[in-house]
């Protein structure tokens, strides 16, 4: 079946047939980096590290980019708010951004561009758009015009007139046009970073970065361009408009994620009503918040809530230990194939709840099958379902996951304890002191740990853990 992916500048589905065959490339809007992520900043980066891990699963040979934005008005206004320099801002919330990606597991990026490592390409385009009519000077800005491309707004489906009440970005600058036309480059205010250029010293529009860079790394033309729905416009409009005007034909396909949101309003630092992912990941284990975030799908708003998360966590814990008692049965089942179930739905515009929905389905068969002591059933599931998980980065048994209890070493040592306290209890029981082996279970239980005997012998974990 051919992958199908929701193109918002068609607004239909439509099926995906790569630019090049056997190849896919993509280009995701990255990090402001402004300030710490929060959880809406992060599912971007989990729908499209589905969107290119199922890719690769089909074969593909995929590219993917995702920039960081290094340079603009909001981490300029916290520089001078906070007194220290907008480098020194913008890196460590980098840091912050990819350690988040990191633990929610996140493969990374092909390419991961700054803003401010392309400024020669970025005054190259701009170049060209003022050589080519696109693009004018004024008392050292430089602006778009909007009116001298055909087919501006066709992404967001506006009507140029609806613009005039909107203030596009650089409104408080000089010499425009048009009130519409947007800033491409900006002319340096006093203490701001700037950069010489044939128009003066200055910075890059917002817009600007993301066309050059696409432009650097994936060419004239490449495959999905993906962001936020708020991205829509007037970023992605405005992108389109100068690449375009460049000469290049851009992205083929066009999608976009929605929001998570806090009670009915868009999660964002400037509505203050941010959760931010260290805050979760210190309540929640990492796997458990890729799960909570990936598995709605990624056109539909997530409304967060603690509730909602416990659901999630109940969920996958239920998926984790069927794996776990099907290991200590079969051992590690041999590689398999996704269910074409499974397939299915995530060809059909990356349908993951359906997906997640297959997993469930085996997971439930799979228990079945091992209260059934069926060994070959209960392989066949595992095998499945481990198959699935690893297509959407949610196999438990990873690496990457296998030391995401433990904090500083700290389990280690519970885990040391736990197991001398079992071994005097599996003793009291060989010598038949059954008294003193069910007070023993009764401390250990009441310590935190919960014990489960399996025929390959105690099982202890901590409460509330899978």
């Amino acid at each position: 079946m051919t992958i199908r992916l929701y193109d918002t500048r068609q607004r239909q589905i439509r099926d995906f047939h790569p630019l090049v065959p056997g190849r896919a490339s993509i280009y995701l809007c990255g990090a402001t980096v402004q300030g710490a992520p929060h959880i809406g900043h992060i599912r971007s980066g989990l729908n499209f590290d589905i969107l290119r891990r199922w890719l690769s699963h089909r074969g593909y040979d995929v590219t993917f980019v995702r920039n960081v934005t290094d340079i603009d008005d909001k981490i300029l206004r916290k520089s001078a708010e906070q007194g220290r320099p907008w480098w020194a801002i913008g890196y460590e919330n980098e840091r912050a951004f990819n350690a988040a990606y990191e633990a929610v597991g996140c493969l990374p990026p092909t390419y991961e561009p700054r803003a401010t490592g392309h400024i020669p390409e970025m005054v190259e385009m701009v170049r060209v758009l003022v050589d080519r009519g696109h693009a004018y000077a004024a008392d050292g800005n430089v602006y778009f015009d909007i009116r001298s491309l055909p087919g501006y707004l066709a992404l967001s489906r506006q009507e140029l007139d609806d613009l005039l009440h909107v203030p596009a970005e650089g409104a408080g600058g000089t010499g425009k046009r048009d009130v519409r036309d947007f800033a491409l480059w900006k002319a340096a205010a006093p203490g701001e970073p700037s950069w010489d250029t044939p128009w003066g010293p200055g910075r890059p529009g917002w817009h600007l970065e993301c066309s050059a860079m696409a432009h650097k790394y994936l060419g004239a033309a490449f495959d999905i361009h993906g962001g936020g729905i708020d991205l829509v416009f007037p970023h992605h409009e405005n992108e389109i408009a100068q690449a375009r005007g460049y000469g290049d034909d851009f992205a083929a396909y066009w999608v976009h994620n929605a929001w998570v949101t806090l009670s009915g309003e868009k999660m964002s630092k400037s509505l203050g009503n941010s959760v931010l992912v260290r805050d979760l990941l210190a309540r929640w284990r990492p796997i458990v918040l890729r799960y909570y975030l990936a598995t709605p799908h990624y056109r539909s708003t997530i409304e967060y809530g603690d509730g909602a998360l416990r659901e999630a966590d109940a969920a996958f814990t239920r998926v984790e230990s069927f794996i776990e008692r099907a290991v200590d049965l079969v051992g590690p089942p041999p590689a398999a194939p996704v269910p074409a179930a499974f397939a299915a739905a995530m060809d059909d515009d990356l349908g993951v709840p359906q997906a997640v929905s297959v997993v469930h389905t085996a997971v439930r068969q799979g228990n079945v099958a091992l209260r059934a002591g069926d060994k070959a059933a209960t392989s066949e599931r595992l095998g499945e379902v481990r198959a699935m998980l690893g297509v959407l980065g949610l196999d438990p048994t990873e690496p990457r996951w296998s030391g995401a209890r433990n904090t500083g070493g700290l389990l280690d040592v519970v885990g040391a304890l736990a197991d001398v306290v079992l071994e005097q209890r599996q003793e009291a029981r060989a010598r038949g002191d059954f008294a003193a082996a069910d007070a023993l279970r009764t401390r250990i239980q009441e310590s935190g740990l919960e014990i489960e005997d399996t025929a390959s012998g105690p099982r202890w974990k901590l409460r509330g853990m899978p």
